[in-house]
């Protein structure tokens, strides 16, 4: 896709949108070896070679998108320097630096969506969208209607008054009852402490859907890229618009092969 050149040195980190075009002015820049002097001559940054005072630029990253089910007892970060299993270590390298897209805590297993694309990223934890987070909380003990409703009114915790959940309950047997909660927040072991502000203590949990992602035929620990269309749905609900994100998906699914992650660069904060 083409670009003005101007977007494509601020998207390469260069410089912000006006210093770039103060860089295209001054003679600074070239593509495929000529001056470009004129802001509004458009390029593709992968077909051309672009440079700033001679050193040429790293055009845009190919984004990758990847849907993880989660097993319990890896950390949702790029890097952990005691050693620890992090979800990175349950995909095979890629030419990138991944990062996922919010937190689970080790305990939680589930969806959990890894990508390149920071625009997408961003809208998607952007509390203005909102966006749902389905979780199955398997809960010691019967949970009361009272307590779900204070839950459904959004209720106090350490770091403030949560907003309003959805809830239903699924199951009641053997002494455990299973709860599915809806909550677009993100705080910290959000899900968990909410339990425990009603006296409930959560056995496991599980995210199942995030936006309208699902685990639909994943096996725990197994990836997929997703589809071009699902790309799509997440960057509208995220209000990406189509200039901020390369939304080129992949096919396929994968399992860990119990492999390192050499290669890859690792830098953290879990959620429910």
């Amino acid at each position: 896709m083409e670009e003005r050149l101007q977007k494509i040195l601020s998207s390469a980190g260069v410089a912000s949108r006006r210093a770039a075009e103060e860089m295209i002015r001054a003679g600074r820049v070239a593509v495929d070896g000529v001056v470009v002097t004129e802001l509004g001559s458009k390029y593709e940054a992968m077909r051309h070679v672009i440079t700033v005072d001679g050193k040429r630029i790293q055009g845009h990253e190919k984004r990758y998108y990847i849907l993880l089910n989660k097993p319990r007892g890896y950390l949702s970060t790029v890097r952990d320097d005691r050693g620890r299993k992090t979800v990175l270590d349950l995909l095979p390298d890629f030419p990138v630096r991944l990062y996922p897209v919010g937190r689970l805590d080790a305990d939680t297993e589930g969806l959990l969506l890894i990508t390149n694309d920071g625009a997408l990223t961003q809208g998607l934890l952007h509390p203005r969208y909102e966006i749902d987070k389905v979780y199955h909380a398997e809960v010691m003990g019967e949970v009361t209607a009272e307590g779900l409703e204070q839950l459904r009114r959004g209720i106090l915790l350490e770091d403030g008054r949560t907003a309003p959940a959805r809830l239903r309950v699924l199951r009641a047997e053997d002494g455990r009852t299973v709860v599915e909660t809806i909550i677009h927040e993100g705080r910290n072991r959000q899900v968990r402490r909410m339990f425990a502000a009603i006296g409930c203590r959560v056995m496991t949990l599980r995210r199942v859907r995030f936006a309208q992602l699902t685990l639909r035929g994943l096996s725990c620990g197994a990836y997929r890229h997703l589809t071009a269309e699902e790309i799509q749905k997440l960057r509208v609900v995220a209000g990406v618009r189509e200039s901020e994100a390369d939304h080129r998906g992949g096919r396929g699914t994968g399992r860990h092969d119990g492999g390192g992650s050499s290669g890859r660069k690792r830098g953290k904060r879990s959620a429910p």
